[in-house]
């Protein structure tokens, strides 16, 4: 073998056979440890809390610092979610080509990536927004990463319910961002994303059951009969449902949130009777349809946010 050849393999090595790595895929390697897909969503949440916060438009720079600060601190929690999680990451067909197991980035280099971006977080929010809106972003990444991902996820069906908590916290934060703060509107809305975390993973575990039960994840769709997991999608559902029209009476929402509250909630809830419908009725697969359920929570969450964020601006 010749010094150039060697060369060749080793840098094929690198990058899981694909060839060296460029500046470019190092790059998109660990955006995607941050998985930019799931911070979006708690983006679609903040923003508009933010809105309904102010009464209005908050100043673009603290817009901006509350969304950096938001995307370092999530980013964060997600990049040691993958270290921790490389093991069943490499044994699940969803999961084998993310950076870790990929061999695109080194655990230790995700683990340094993960605690800096972590750290620099809590300081960009503490010494930009607020100490309150950064001691709220510390405890969601405890949360994520400790309470879910160390403790929760391998032990327990109910993982996604309790670990879904630290997902709620951009609604506190941006509620805080603005007014130094917590009310009770933003617990409600925690309260909403809380409730609308089973029922908008359960469905997706569902589709991929065999390859949690491969890695030894217990998700509640493994380790339960669909009509347990159907039951308990509807009950948190219901709760969903409730926590939203309940923000109503506190007086700081008007007819544009009310509408889309009742009718955004019905759809939903008409999506969760029909697969808990189509479970008592033992069919699966394409025919049981879950991921109908997955892509309509996600169109549930943001017709609701997009609601609130135009809220303060539409008066009868």
């Amino acid at each position: 073998m010749t010094a150039t050849q060697g060369a060749q393999l080793r840098g094929a090595g690198q990058d899981g056979g694909r060839g060296p790595r460029t500046v470019g895929s190092t790059l998109r390697a660990y955006v995607a440890l941050t998985k930019p897909r799931i911070i979006e969503l708690l983006l679609i949440t903040t923003i508009p809390t933010m809105f309904l916060a102010a009464g209005g438009f908050p100043s673009l720079w603290l817009i901006i610092a509350t969304m950096v600060g938001g995307y370092l601190a999530a980013g964060g929690a997600n990049a040691l979610n993958m270290y921790l999680e490389r093991d069943i990451d490499a044994k699940m067909k969803r999961t084998r080509k993310r950076p870790i197991p990929s061999g695109a980035v080194t655990p230790r280099a995700a683990l340094i990536f993960g605690l800096t971006i972590s750290a620099v977080s809590a300081l960009w929010l503490g010494l930009l927004v607020n100490w309150v809106s950064a001691a709220l972003a510390v405890g969601a990444i405890l949360l994520y990463v400790v309470f879910y991902t160390m403790i929760l996820k391998r032990r327990t069906s109910q993982n996604i319910v309790w670990g879904g908590i630290a997902g709620c916290m951009p609604v506190l934060i941006g509620w805080s961002a603005v007014t130094g703060t917590v009310s009770w509107t933003a617990v409600l809305l925690f309260l909403v994303i809380f409730f609308w975390t089973p029922p908008h993973y359960w469905p997706l575990a569902e589709k991929f059951q065999d390859d949690y039960a491969n890695a030894g994840v217990p998700m509640l769709p493994v380790v339960s009969s669909r009509s347990n997991v159907a039951r308990q999608m509807l009950l948190h559902t219901a709760l969903m449902i409730a926590s939203s029209l309940a923000i109503i009476p506190l007086g700081e929402t008007g007819w544009v949130y009310g509408v889309a509250a009742v009718a955004s909630g019905a759809w939903f809830g008409f999506l969760v009777v029909r697969y808990a419908l189509r479970v008592r009725q033992g069919l699966s697969g394409k025919a049981l349809a879950p991921m109908k359920v997955f892509h309509g929570s996600i169109t549930y969450l943001t017709v609701l946010f997009v609601a609130l964020a135009i809220d303060p601006f539409v008066t009868l």
